[in-house]
């Protein structure tokens, strides 16, 4: 067999005619009227009353919602530490420090009794966060309907890091549609690709427009080039604007493959005591971005390592779930309101193939290797 990859693109005519149709149009450089479009769809897609704007990574979309918010040098925010990096690095490029939630077991997103518990002490020492970022982990929303009345409470913008959970939904209503802003991340090996990009969604039409000009250099309305304040070079191409286009046609048909997958492996795996898998549809409908379980070390002495080096002999793509950013050397010294949840997820913790092109004898092969490790 090929390799299996973890999350590879699923791509196919309609994205190759999309593309086509924007070089054919001779709008290639990062603005035309595909970006318009994808602009709107996306904000229709989350019903019609929100303002997107595409920019070139999640990342960047991150930094440009932070600074939306108010964020600046000096502040704290709340965030995650069950996460990927750039959910803390965007704090830092604001000049503030992130102060880590640890997650809950119930849907390994933001723990919100530990984020009361951290925004009473905050409040008690007269230092409040500036801002809260909370990640919508692996497909499936935090709990927002605990989180979101916290962040009004004390008055806090709330951010929604969703760059995996495009096609999620929180309580019937879709992701990105729970914060004050949100992210979603179009990287190679999410749900849906613009091979790289995200959408930065906007509560009205003055920060939308603020998000452009700062993620255009800030350049200022004059004949020549004129520049106030600083601004970034952060915003998507029209040409990746038409894949995006070309790829949201197929969004649900992708989350449905993506969910088959996930039942696949636990009817597969049924009979092995050792694995728990994460606890998909605690807080609303998941996109089932990636299918995660983890050992139980009282049921086996195969380890998350043991398993990813199996699965490599077989030419089988796999990975530890998120190291923790109060772990990661860079963030060590930063605060942490908990914290063994996250360690021990990760500890036990590994992401299997969850590709939406992924074919039955793939997954059989992928699952009889882990049961011989077993």
């Amino acid at each position: 067999m090929d390799r299996i990859f973890l999350s590879p693109p699923d791509v196919g005519p309609l994205e190759r005619e999309a593309l086509l149709r924007a070089f054919d149009s001779g709008w290639v450089a990062p603005v035309g009227p595909e970006l318009d479009g994808f602009e709107e769809e996306v904000a229709a897609m989350l019903g019609g009353d929100v303002h997107c704007v595409a920019l070139s990574s999640g990342t960047a979309a991150l930094h440009l919602a932070l600074q939306l918010a108010g964020v600046t040098n000096g502040d704290q925010v709340f965030t995650s530490s069950f996460t990927f990096v750039a959910s803390a690095n965007a704090i830092r490029y604001c000049g503030a420090e992130p102060v880590f939630i640890d997650c809950d077991r119930t849907s390994w997103n933001m723990d919100p009794d530990l984020l009361e518990l951290a925004l009473e002490e905050a409040s008690k020492q007269g230092r409040l966060p500036k801002a809260v970022v909370a990640v919508d982990l692996y497909g499936q929303c935090a709990d927002y309907s605990r989180i979101s009345p916290l962040c009004q409470r004390y008055g806090l913008p709330l951010i929604q890091d969703s760059a995996e959970a495009l096609g999620a939904f929180h309580q019937g209503e879709p992701a990105g549609r729970q914060g004050d802003f949100a992210v979603f991340s179009f990287n190679g090996n999410k749900i849906l690709t613009t091979s790289g990009g995200a959408i930065l969604v906007c509560p009205n039409q003055e920060s939308a427009n603020r998000a452009r000009f700062l993620s255009t250099q800030a350049r200022e309305p004059a004949p020549h080039y004129q520049h106030v304040e600083l601004g970034y070079n952060y915003r998507m191409s029209n040409l990746l604007a038409a894949l995006g286009r070309a790829q949201l046609q197929s969004l649900p048909t992708k989350v449905e493959a993506r969910k088959e997958n996930f039942r696949h492996y636990q009817n597969l795996l049924r009979d092995e005591p050792a694995i728990e898998w994460i606890p998909f549809g605690a807080t609303g409908t998941p996109n089932y971005w990636l299918s995660c379980l983890t050992l139980n070390p009282t049921q086996t002495k195969a380890t998350p390592a043991t398993l990813i080096k199996a699965l490599a002999s077989q030419n089988i793509e796999s990975r530890p779930v998120w190291k923790p950013m109060h772990l990661q050397p860079l963030y060590q010294s930063n605060k942490i309101h908990g914290g063994t949840i996250s360690q021990s997820l990760f500890k036990q913790g590994l992401c299997l193939p969850s590709g939406s092109t992924l074919q039955p004898p793939q997954l059989k092969k992928i699952t009889e290797t882990i049961k011989q490790s077993l």
